[in-house]
């Protein structure tokens, strides 16, 4: 007798949609950028389930959306939905044009794109006044928590955020983090650059991995790939253009200066981080040198969820000069909160000694609150006036 079995995907309901649905509402055009399978095209369709779709994947409406846009918009009238827009650059005149006809009408055109800077050139060149640009990440803690409730922070971890592993259980994490780091780099690393050698690409993602939560040393990662320094300074741009990296800068004041002006470098994702640095399971993780690095990255991504769902932009920094380092630096109207990230489910005074001296450094008045970002299931006081506070504190 034979059983067909069906597997029936969750729908995870995403913070950012009243966000999306608030821009729709007001402007012409809204933009959904982020890295590839974080979501964007699922979102708006079960969004906007009466608005037409089309995909640039498809050569052939890339190719008349690129060469024929007029044409092409005539035959997908709005409202519509448009994927992967960025492989038809020549559109965006097109668009300008129909959008200036009728100003009035919002909510007419929404389109995705995984390549964040070639879609905000254009729109900036062609859409200024008529888009809403709005980025799209991966999963954060309660976005996942919502969908498998009282899921252990380690095994967020390890999954990571794309949508699709948490929507569907038997989706093993492993092959999916191996096709989608092969579907990266044939897909979107040869549109965005002429890589000679995508194995050298891949060696520079790796090396980029054992680096998150690290300064960036354009030169040691282009010594230990063996490129030159100005290939290494290209594909580190588009490991960024592409959503796969962020790079964190250092906060200045007028009270203090941090000494220290590179950025500090993070993957996006801690499953994709965990994959590139082959980190299979739960207890590899708690096994690993590299877990302190991990733990940073995650709660980095937690906090760029929560600065965006905030409507803060590019409120986020480290400090550091010579003798120590707070992890990072929230800025809120001119005062800041200080966190720091630690591993530990008991942070001592060897933990929060930057946050001190750095509070001290800058002025009690001027600090929002200083705490110990760590793995304690509830928020407590310490001695020196910080706190220690679980991760999922920050959404």
């Amino acid at each position: 007798m034979q059983c067909d079995c069906i597997i029936l995907h969750v729908w995870i309901a995403r913070n950012i949609d009243s966000v999306i649905r608030r821009s729709v509402a007001t402007r012409p055009v809204v933009v959904l950028t982020g890295a590839r399978q974080t979501g964007k095209t699922s979102i708006l369709r079960h969004l906007y389930p009466g608005y037409g779709f089309v995909t640039l994947d498809l050569p052939t409406e890339a190719e008349q959306a690129e060469k024929e846009p007029a044409q092409f918009l005539s035959r997908h009238p709005a409202p519509l939905i448009i994927d992967e827009v960025q492989y038809a650059p020549g559109l965006f005149r097109s668009l300008k044009a129909v959008v200036d006809e009728d100003r009035s009408q919002n909510g007419r055109y929404l389109l995705t794109g995984s390549q964040k800077f070639a879609l905000m050139k254009n729109v900036a060149e062609s859409m200024a006044g008529r888009a809403e640009i709005i980025e799209l990440e991966t999963l954060s803690l309660p976005e996942i928590d919502a969908a498998v409730p009282s899921v252990r922070v380690e095994s967020a971890i390890l999954r990571g955020g794309f949508p699709e592993l948490w929507a569907n259980p038997e989706i093993d994490a492993a092959s999916f983090y191996n096709s989608y780091i092969a579907t990266y780099l044939e897909r979107d690393v040869r549109s965005l650059a002429n890589v000679g050698s995508l194995r050298d690409f891949e060696r520079f993602l790796r090396a980029c991995a054992l680096r998150s939560a690290n300064l960036v040393n354009k030169a040691e990662l282009a010594r230990d790939v063996g490129v030159a320094p100005n290939t290494a300074n290209l594909w580190l741009s588009i490991l960024e253009a592409s959503g796969q990296v962020f790079l964190l800068e250092p906060w200045f004041s007028n009270k203090t200066r941090s000494l220290t002006k590179s950025p500090k470098l993070y993957i996006a994702d801690t499953g994709l981080l965990c994959a590139l640095l082959n980190i299979r399971s739960v207890e590899a993780l708690l096994d690993s040198p590299s877990v302190g690095a991990v733990w940073e990255t995650f709660v980095f991504a937690q906090l760029r969820a929560r600065e965006r769902l905030a409507g803060r932009a590019r409120s986020l920094f480290y400090w550091r000069d010579r003798s120590r380092e707070v992890d990072f630096v929230s800025e809120i109207a001119g005062r800041v909160e200080l966190f720091e990230a630690k591993w530990t489910e008991l942070p001592d005074g060897r933990d929060t000694a930057n946050l001190v001296a750095v509070l001290k450094l800058i002025g009690a008045a001027n600090v929002l609150s200083a705490s110990v970002v760590c793995r304690t299931q509830a928020a407590y006081p310490l001695a020196d006036g910080t706190r220690a506070i679980p991760v999922a504190e920050l959404g």
